[in-house]
């Protein structure tokens, strides 16, 4: 196995942040997480590097003990293969890539969120997951997601095989705290040459004026934020939808067609930085597109909306 490497932050080009670090599992969720991976290291001409990580029974042996032994050779060999199979597709799908390969003994999650210091994004499959065992577990996409201190991208297998529209879509409010996801947006889509919708749940106030006046007032403000960002990107096509719905549910909607839908974590630190807002869950759980999450503390990315609540 060429360019293999042990954790090593150096081995991801420290200080930059321009690798992209995707998780396999051997799964068919690891497998669209890996091409999804490989194109967009593709696109950006960035080193992609493929992390797996395995565990074995030891019932009643806590892990910190567990990770001293020495792991059962069949195991260890099942997961060398694993990464193994990423590798040699990562490079069918981009020869033009860097390549790089680590085995970890654990749980591939926490390699990921050791190595999002030095990630420019990490990217995984979407898992079946029930609120109720990410809460108490700790564990999946959801929570990678709200720890991590980069973007996460889950990869969403579709249902409905037709190509999607070139179209990367963010939630926002036009508050600062969306800048950070807005920027995100916008990168994707310029890298992909998307357009870009950013969609706005918005309750029309009580008003002595005519809803749609007010409705037009509440874009054009949003236009004004946007329009600064837009100025750095001319070539991307620019629409606001603003929507009288639940932010979560709304976003699902359009992401039957987008590229990749972008949100934020609402998390601050504490017992709310472990989990994520609502909106990211629902979006996380139901979008038929990849989802980026901008967590609170990824860098020149961070975000914790006031809306996602």
């Amino acid at each position: 196995m060429t360019d293999k490497a042990e954790y090593d932050a150096d081995h991801i080009v420290r200080g930059d942040h321009t690798a992209i670090v995707v998780g396999v599992d051997g799964s068919p969720h690891g497998q669209e997480a890996l091409e999804w991976a490989a194109a967009e290291a593709s696109t950006g001409q960035r080193p992609l590097h493929i992390v797996h990580g395995f565990t074995w029974p030891m019932m009643g042996v806590p892990f910190e003990l567990a990770s001293l032994a020495l792991p059962d050779a069949r195991l260890q060999a099942a997961a060398e293969a694993v990464l193994l199979d990423a590798e040699t597709r990562a490079r069918d799908l981009a020869p033009d890539v860097k390549v790089t390969t680590e085995l970890v003994m654990g749980s591939t999650e926490r390699a990921l969120l050791q190595q999002a210091h030095d990630a420019e994004m990490i990217v995984v499959g979407s898992q079946t997951m029930h609120a109720f065992t990410e809460l108490f577990t700790g564990s999946g996409p959801a929570t990678l997601a709200a720890h991590a201190s980069c973007p996460v991208i889950i990869v969403h297998r579709r249902t409905d095989q037709r190509s999607p529209a070139s179209r990367v879509v963010v939630g926002t409010d036009g508050s600062d705290a969306s800048e950070p996801a807005v920027d995100f947006a916008f990168e994707a889509a310029a890298r992909h040459g998307a357009s870009l919708t950013a969609v706005h749940a918005w309750s029309p106030p009580t008003s002595v004026f005519p809803e749609a006046v007010v409705a037009q007032h509440e874009r054009e403000r949003l236009l004004g934020v946007l329009e600064a960002k837009a100025r750095r990107f001319p070539q991307i096509e620019v629409e606001v939808k603003l929507v009288d719905d639940d932010p979560g549910g709304a976003l699902t909607e359009e992401s039957a067609d987008a590229e990749l839908i972008v949100v934020g974590s609402r998390g601050r630190g504490g017992l709310q930085g472990l989990l994520l807002g609502s909106v990211s869950q629902t979006v996380l759980h139901d979008a038929e597109c990849p989802v980026a999450v901008v967590g609170p503390h990824a860098g020149s990315t961070d975000l914790s909306t006031d809306d996602d609540k």
